[in-house]
């Protein structure tokens, strides 16, 4: 076989990939974009029927006494960076007497042990709980023995608490959140507010697509969510839970075998708690509500800008909500539930999908470069393939069209052209996160035990004076 030929020979192998992959790439494309503009005009009919209103709360209002003691629980592993800012943020906008922040700490984790100490002060509100296991089990694991703690001061003090509300160690919370909070919960038994990734000049790129990912997310399909009457994640941030509810489940894992509320050996255990609260008959909701200045009552946070971190953070999620949601909670019967647990689940496909898409770029190239050459190297499409293509590039700049118009809404237009550009990011960060979910989920099919791959942070919006919310 002369070299010509086995030119024609590779050319000829890659078409047939590229066939392959174009069906393949071309049909979940297809699936995914009726999926998502199947959210958006339910987005769009919600808002041209006024179902989907932006509530307003007064400032009195969000510094008025609650309705009940609220316990906000913090678990902390090497935190030492932050966890100090968090606190002392909080008991500045937190006007109300009756909350305790209860902040884990591990016993083998002196730095964050301090921190939290002297962002705490002589404060009566905020209680440190060290775990005398060694760190770091699982975020569930400590958030288990924060419930404990919880329950300890309900026996001591005679009294029991209204609502639990969950937060992270690196969250900048709004002064109107505990009143909304306490407010909703007259009326459901889980309430979850908006989480707002704050821009980082140091990471436009990285740390900025979570920003778009957050704001549709937040914005728009927790909205839809909400409307349909399906189960609302708990993001584990800017979320309460009646007292009663939380009881309820667990004691439903006590009867299992567990040791609290939270699923030590999951990865996304609050997500799954928001789940088990509509599996359980409860009631949830997600709110959108601006103070009395405009901004939203939302939880500010600074996401991973570095690529690994990303990445990692991102791998957690998706073996948590994909692989082990689907193996620990299985599906629903709910037509709109199901759809939207499918939605959840989809990231390691997508993964897959745009895995292959960036492969069909690539062998797109190189048979336009045969064929500049002259070779025979160009594929012959059916009008039923070119009109799955016509398709998919169609709700491509629809897709691009809603991001940028939410992002932008939110962070104002230059973010919103950046979140253009940021999509590549996205993509490569999901393709990446995918893969190693997977590996991760197939360890722990062998036996590994679920450890705290937890993000690592060194940054905190409230260090930042243009960030500091009014109090």
């Amino acid at each position: 076989m002369g070299t010509t030929d086995a030119i024609q020979l590779a050319i000829n192998i890659l078409r047939i990939v590229q066939q392959e992959l174009l069906l393949f790439a071309g049909f979940w494309f297809l699936v995914g974009a009726i999926d998502d503009i199947g959210v958006d005009f339910c987005w769009v009919w919600l808002k041209l029927t006024g179902r989907a209103p932006v509530q307003r709360i007064t400032r009195e209002a969000a510094a008025a006494p609650l309705q009940g003691c609220a316990a906000v629980l913090i678990a902390a592993w090497r935190e030492e960076e932050v966890i100090g800012h968090t606190v002392r943020h909080a008991l500045s906008v937190w006007r109300q007497k009756d909350f305790i922040l209860y902040i884990g700490c591990y016993c083998n984790d002196p730095g964050t042990i301090a921190a939290a100490m002297s962002g705490a002060g002589a404060d009566p509100r905020v209680r440190i709980v060290i775990h005398t296991n060694c760190g770091p089990t699982t975020k569930a694991d400590c958030l288990n023995r924060l419930y404990s703690a919880l329950q300890s001061d309900e026996q001591a003090l005679g009294r029991r608490f209204r609502s639990v509300v969950l937060h992270d160690s690196e969250d900048m919370v709004h002064p109107a959140e505990l009143a909304v909070i306490d407010a909703a919960l007259t009326e459901v038994d889980f309430v979850q507010l908006p989480v707002r990734p704050e821009p980082q000049p140091s990471s436009p790129w990285v740390a900025g697509h979570y920003a778009d990912e957050f704001t549709e997310a937040h914005a728009k399909a927790l909205i839809v969510r909400s409307a349909l009457g399906a189960a609302i994640p708990a993001a584990g941030v800017a979320c309460g839970f009646s007292r009663e509810i939380v009881a309820n489940i667990a004691r439903q894992r006590e009867a299992e075998g567990g040791a609290g509320p939270f699923a030590a050996e999951c990865l996304t255990e609050d997500y799954e708690l928001g789940v088990l609260v509509w599996r359980g008959g409860g009631t949830s909701r997600f709110l959108r509500v601006r103070d009395a200045n405009g901004h939203l009552v939302a939880t500010r946070a600074y996401f991973p800008g570095r690529l690994e971190d990303a990445v990692r953070q991102k791998a957690r999620w998706l073996h948590g909500i994909a692989f082990q949601g689907w193996d620990r909670l299985g599906w629903s019967n709910g037509i709109a539930d199901l759809w939207m647990a499918v939605r959840d689940r989809r990231g390691p496909l997508t993964a897959v999908v745009l895995a292959c898409g960036y492969m069909l770029i690539v062998i797109q190239g190189l048979l336009a470069f045969a064929g500049f050459l002259g070779m025979e190297a160009q594929l012959a499409l059916s009008p039923t393939v070119l009109a799955m293509l016509a398709f998919c590039s169609g709700s491509l700049i629809w897709r691009m069209g809603v991001r940028f118009a939410f992002t932008m809404h939110e962070y104002g237009p230059a973010e919103g052209l950046r979140s253009l550009l940021r999509i590549p990011v996205a993509n490569f960060i999901a393709i990446m996160a995918g893969r190693k979910a997977l590996i991760g989920y197939l360890r722990t099919l062998r036996g590994a035990s679920v450890r705290w791959d937890k993000t690592m942070h060194t940054a905190h919006p409230a260090m930042t004076a243009t960030n500091r919310m009014p109090a």
